[in-house]
């Protein structure tokens, strides 16, 4: 069972993202319709650009991640968007062409098809750039990454809730790179009230986790780290690795971010800390359960992920 306190602090992490998206979501009119149009047979068809967002924190090992993504493309054309803090040093040799536009924001084009965005005013606006012709016709996939210390539930909302967006992309999913070394510490940070655990909701709202910098730890301790990254999230598959030398599929290939499972996963483990204990025991402010249910719960659910 989850811990009270783990469960507590998992929705903790994630009631911001759940308030923000309360309101119920459908399938962009925009994306059917071409969908319908051309793909009659395949209802599973979404001609929306499929968007993935890298995060982790400081020193987890993004950097890396991206380089690997951007010389190892497996033959998909790539567009990064990275913000201004987090220059990736890309290889000269790779460069082709550098471009600067509206808002200071900079495209880089490498000789592989891939793209390089540094943004320094807008996200939406170079989703929109990306998402719109001539560079919609030479991208397949958009890759974000997000600043060490970044809340990742505005980028999340944001293909849900702006409209324009929602009709041209789709949030294929999020990926959350951990520091062997330093991520329990991180996750442990005690914060001041109404603050929200970067780290911890980094890893509660991830679809995959790259568990990496292994090098840097024993046996031992790995194991005990997994286990407290699936103790807190779940649903998300972990890959254990040194260098981020990952798959280009496992972070880009998730299938779509679902923020229902997610509530789900919070909701299943305040049952079990609901039911783990007696009212006289508890010692969880936030817990809104009444602890004189006795009876067992034996909830069967299949996820995607």
């Amino acid at each position: 069972p989850v811990s009270g306190s783990t469960a507590s602090r998992t929705r903790a992490a994630v009631g911001p993202l759940r308030r923000h998206l309360k309101q119920p979501r459908r399938r962009p009119a925009r994306a059917q319709a071409v969908a319908d149009d051309t793909n009659l047979f395949d209802p599973s068809y979404d001609p929306r650009l499929p968007c993935t967002v890298i995060t982790g924190y400081l020193g987890s090992g993004k950097t890396t991640l991206l380089n690997n993504l951007l010389k190892n493309s497996e033959g998909k054309r790539i567009a990064v968007i990275e913000n201004e803090f987090g220059a990736i040093d890309i290889d000269s040799e790779l460069i082709t062409d550098k471009q600067n536009i509206d808002g200071g924001d900079t495209v880089i084009m490498l000789n592989n098809g891939c793209l390089c965005c540094t943004v320094r005013s807008d996200l939406i606006n170079m989703l929109l750039e990306l998402c719109s012709p001539p560079r919609r016709n030479n991208i397949d996939h958009v890759v974000i990454e997000t600043t060490g210390l970044a809340n990742p539930s505005p980028i999340i909302s944001t293909f849900f809730v702006e409209e324009m967006l929602a009709n041209l992309a789709r949030l294929d999913g999020l990926v959350t790179v951990v520091d062997s070394k330093h991520v329990m510490l991180h996750l442990d940070e005690e914060k001041p009230d109404d603050a929200v655990n970067e780290c911890l909701q980094q890893v509660a709202l991830a679809d995959r986790i790259i568990l990496n910098k292994l090098d840097l730890v024993d046996d031992d301790e790995a194991t005990a780290i997994e286990a407290r990254l699936r103790d807190i999230n779940r649903l998300a598959t972990v890959k254990r690795t040194i260098r981020g030398d990952v798959p280009t599929s496992y972070v880009m290939d998730v299938g779509g971010f679902e923020i229902d499972d997610v509530e789900e996963q919070v909701i299943e483990s305040e049952h079990q800390h609901g039911h783990s204990h007696d009212a006289d025991d508890c010692n969880d402010p936030d817990c809104g359960h009444e602890h004189s249910h006795s009876h067992e719960h034996n909830h069967s659910h299949e996820h995607s992920h």
